[in-house]
């Protein structure tokens, strides 16, 4: 549980110091105020790196030098500077991190805004990104797989450009790369099959709840469905490798392999981009993001010896989703994430009285008003 937040000089927030009620905290205010901000820098604290970009200069207030965000999770602080020019400071109580990837899994956070439209709308990274940011959090090894692996694969695509023409091409350096590459991709490729079938009912859930389906009910072309789709379900990578090498060379990139992985996302038997509604695309993308938040706390709750006394409940950031949806749809979302099975939440609004009416049966929220980058509770 995030207990305060400081903030010195992130985005257009100069300055601010923010105590948290250990459930429900709102942000409200007209859109460009800096509501995302405070969210971006919960999130910064978590994943070591912004939402919305990978250059840090750019989250430091125009006009100064440096940046700060410090938060209190009760047992520890972390701690997070950054500095144009220089490589950024991450500590965890006052100490740096020898990798920032160590940090990764220590604070399980999921979070939902508009942005999370490109799962449907973009290519299959946006999906593969997906399955990343959630088994990253749980699963170091993973994390480090993937790691070695773009790594590989960039070396692999820069030689297949670079001898695309030759008579001759590196045959031997080439099949080095890709025995070295097996290795991670099975990995990888296992980690994700094991995430999907433990992530698919979680998702079933949460669409139900959200939509008000019924599974009894429900015609078959509107059963939502996910599916992984990986060639390594019904190949060899070694063996694929060596088969599609010279036609590799002609494209000048790797064709086989797991960063080719994909979630498909359907309605019935149709592609959801395709036939899916405005509303059916945003419940969709919503069910998947809150069945996020319901794995990552399955996960650490089967993690549980007599050691530990609580499973650990994923931070929710819930960026500007609310005038999106239908009023039915915005109670259900708000009475599921009140439960038991989710744990401190944080939801952006333009409208207060909005914000008000949902949340008034709830005495443990907190709400602050954020004008031009200056936060009020």
């Amino acid at each position: 549980m995030l207990k305060s937040l400081n903030i010195l000089n992130y985005r257009n927030i100069r300055e601010a110091s923010l105590e948290f009620s250990p459930k429900l905290n709102c942000l409200v205010g007209l859109n460009g105020q800096g509501k995302t901000n405070v969210l971006d820098a919960i999130y910064l604290l978590s994943f070591a790196k912004s939402a919305f970009t990978s250059q840090d200069s750019l989250n430091i207030t125009h006009g100064e030098e440096m940046a700060l965000v410090q938060g209190n999770y009760g047992e520890f602080t972390i701690s997070c500077g950054l500095r144009r020019g220089v490589k950024k400071q991450f500590r965890k109580d006052k100490k740096d991190y020898p990798r920032l990837i160590d940090h990764i899994g220590l604070i399980p956070l999921v979070m939902i805004s508009p942005s999370d439209q490109q799962l449907i709308d973009e290519g299959s990274d946006e999906r593969r990104r997906f399955m990343d940011v959630v088994i990253s959090q749980l699963d170091r090894r993973y994390l480090d797989c993937l790691t070695k692996y773009n790594a590989l694969l960039k070396q692999r695509n820069a030689l297949l450009k670079q001898y695309a023409d030759s008579p001759e091409p590196p045959h031997d350096l080439l099949e080095v790369l890709e025995w070295q590459m097996v290795e991670p991709a099975e990995y990888i490729y296992k980690a994700r099959t094991e995430f999907f079938e433990a992530f698919e009912p979680y998702f079933a859930k949460t669409y139900n709840a959200i939509s008000g389906r019924n599974d009894a009910t429900e015609m078959h072309d509107e059963l939502p469905q996910l599916r992984y789709v990986s060639q390594l379900q019904e190949r060899d990578l070694q063996d694929a490798y060596v088969k599609t090498r010279q036609r590799d060379l002609i494209l000048g990139w790797t064709s086989q392999g797991i960063h080719k992985d994909d979630l498909e996302m359907r309605l019935g038997d149709y592609p959801l981009k395709q036939v899916g509604s405005q509303g059916q695309q945003r419940t969709f993308v919503l069910a998947m993001k809150l069945a996020q938040a319901l794995y990552l706390f399955k996960w650490s709750n089967d993690q549980i010896n007599d050691k530990m006394v609580n499973a650990t409940k994923p931070i929710l950031l819930l960026d500007d989703i609310f005038d999106r949806l239908d009023s039915e749809r915005v109670e259900r979302i708000v009475e599921m994430v009140q439960g038991d099975e989710f744990g401190q939440i944080f939801i952006t609004d333009t409208d207060r009285q909005h914000l008000t009416d949902i949340l008034k049966p709830n005495e443990n929220a907190k709400i602050f008003h954020v004008e031009n980058g200056r936060i009020d509770d």
